[in-house]
């Protein structure tokens, strides 16, 4: 027993130096360098936002304290920037990328233009699940499911080219038979928050932690109503908006709902580093990534401009993702069908 604690106490301390060690050399490595985050969507919009707000707080907990820098790479829904991550930058630990999470889904639906393969990046974590809802303005006159299922003519919403604003409005238009025309194109939710506004657009399905943060004003004046939220439970802001699954009236559409957009949640927003960066700088980022999202000085400031945090590991993530390429043949089938 006693020679058994003493090898567990070895273990211990063997490790505790190796960690020492590796991290110090890190703090060398980093030491006044600049660390990159390439968003895919243009500035002002909810991803934005959250790499912003990150890039202020991760460096003091990265071991050399290097700068972070936010730079926007918007194009194709965010293809752009996530191939350039996978085939373009190096895999030195000096970049990561936050894209929109739905185009692993998108690549393995087949879609064309994806030059990467979703299982080979390094994942760092996400800092909130998707939380999709539907706002729509007070000028459209769609402020209620009752309204929206009731128009005689289809709602315009905007999207970005890809992601949950996007696979969200074509799922609930076959799930749920909506009247939806989507309008695509656009390189962020600031740009669909204008059209909005100007009345080119109804509205459209995004997260509802970058509306309440981004369209606050609109939502302050009731000029912006949120009609359904695409989750499995109320959100505890929204509790009198209906979920949409419970309008669902077939298995398939369930279904489609179920694997379309309450799967897909958890891998909507991630923050990823190339294929083949040092497994030391991809353990060094996931834990200054969950150091950063307990920082209570990062939290502070993500209260204050309404940003909510309940982050997903590096490690769940990839899980998460290779599991969508487990998925059933004939819902995969199918939902290949609604994206296409």
């Amino acid at each position: 027993m006693k020679r058994d604690l003493g090898r567990f106490a070895g273990a211990l301390i063997a490790v505790a130096l190796f960690f020492g060690s590796t991290d110090a050399g890190e703090a060398e490595y980093y030491r006044g360098k600049t660390v990159r985050i390439i968003v895919g969507l243009s500035a002002g919009g909810g991803f934005d936002i959250y790499a912003r707000t990150m890039a202020r707080h991760m460096g003091k907990h990265v071991p050399g304290n290097p700068a972070f820098i936010v730079d926007n790479m918007p194009g194709a829904g965010s293809m752009i920037s996530a191939n350039h991550v996978y085939k373009v930058a190096k895999p030195d630990g000096l970049t990561l990328g936050h894209f929109v999470g739905s185009l692993f889904m998108q690549q393995l639906l087949g879609r064309p233009g994806a030059e990467f393969e979703a299982t080979r990046f390094e994942f760092v974590g996400s800092p909130i699940p998707e939380k999709t809802a539907c706002a729509l303005t007070k000028a459209s006159g769609i402020t209620s499911m009752e309204n929206w299922q009731a128009a005689k003519s289809p709602v315009k919403l905007g999207g970005t080219g890809s992601g949950p604003i996007v696979d969200v409005p074509k799922i609930l238009q076959v799930a749920l038979g909506l009247p939806i025309q989507l309008v695509l194109g656009y390189k962020g939710t600031a740009d669909i928050r204008l059209a909005a506004e100007g009345g080119e657009l109804a509205g459209a399905c995004w997260s509802w932690e970058a509306i309440k943060s981004t369209w606050t004003k609109g939502l302050d004046s009731g000029d912006v109503h949120i009609v359904l939220q695409a989750l499995p439970k109320p959100h505890p802001d929204l509790p009198k908006v209906p979920l949409a699954i419970s309008y669902a009236k077939s298995d398939e559409a369930r279904q489609l709902i179920q694997v379309g957009i309450h799967d897909a949640a958890d891998m909507a927003r991630p923050f990823v580093m190339p294929p083949r960066t040092p497994k030391e700088h991809v353990r060094i980022m996931r834990q200054a990534f969950i150091r950063t999202l307990k920082d209570p000085a990062f939290l502070a400031e993500a209260e204050k401009t309404k940003l909510e945090v309940d982050p997903v590991t590096g490690e769940d993530l990839e899980k998460i993702v290779a599991g969508i390429f487990k998925t059933n043949p004939q819902v995969l089938a199918k939902l290949k069908d609604v994206l296409k």
